[in-house]
Parts: structure tokens; C-alpha cells; sequence
């Protein structure tokens, strides 16, 4: 793959290193400002996996539930 590309990039060996590294930048530069920037909230990373305040049977019971 690699090597069709080298063979299909324009000019001569410097040419094609320029626009190899042009490439990259561009395709490092739409990741990041719109592909990982529409992706990352159907990922959330960041998002934990603790319940929000219920009770399960393995927790201990609250203070409050032992003077009622």
C-alpha cells in the first residue's frame, strides 16, 4: 500500500515527502478538530459506572436506615 502511494505521489523524491508530511497533517488535523470532536460523546470515557444514590445488596445499610 505504502508502496502505491510513494508511486502515485507527484514529483520528484523531495516533492513527495512534502506532500507525504502535508498529508498526514491534514488528516492529523481533521481528526482532531472534527472527527474526535463528533465521536467522543457516543464514547464517554469519562462517564463512571457508579450507581446515583440507590441501593444495592451488596452495600452496607445507611445510618439513617438503622434508627428508623
Amino acid at each position: 500500500m505504502y508502496t502505491w502511494l510513494w508511486r502515485h505521489l507527484p514529483g520528484d523524491t523531495v516533492t513527495r515527502v512534502y506532500t507525504a508530511v502535508v498529508g498526514l497533517l491534514v488528516v492529523g488535523v481533521l481528526l482532531w478538530y472534527v472527527v474526535f470532536p463528533w465521536f467522543e460523546p457516543q464514547i464517554q470515557f469519562d462517564h463512571g459506572t457508579v450507581d446515583d444514590g440507590g441501593t444495592s445488596a451488596t452495600a452496607p445499610p445507611s445510618p439513617a436506615a438503622k434508627h428508623r
